[in-house]
């Protein structure tokens, strides 16, 4: 049995939660920066074209602003989740 939380403890673990989120979008932003680094180096190369290149590029992003929408919807339901008493 855990003792109920008190409301300092609850800020403190929304204000967490809200850090590793955080921590999340930038290692999901550090994944595409590599990826389409990838992507340059294969079009400069002349492995890709350069329209294959922006198709990938745009995928990419829509790829990464999905997981960090999955992300923000993930922190604002836990941060509720802690927030009710």
């Amino acid at each position: 049995m855990f003792p109920p939380l008190t409301e300092e403890r609850r800020k403190e673990l929304a204000k967490q939660t809200k850090k590793y989120a955080e921590d999340c979008k930038v290692a999901i932003r550090n994944i595409r920066r590599d990826a389409i680094e990838k992507f340059k180096k294969q079009q400069k190369a002349s492995e890709i074209t350069e329209d294959d290149y922006k198709n990938s590029e745009k995928d990419i992003q829509k790829i990464t602003d999905d997981f960090i929408k999955n992300i923000d919807k993930i922190a604002e339901k836990k941060e509720k989740e802690l927030t009710e008493i």
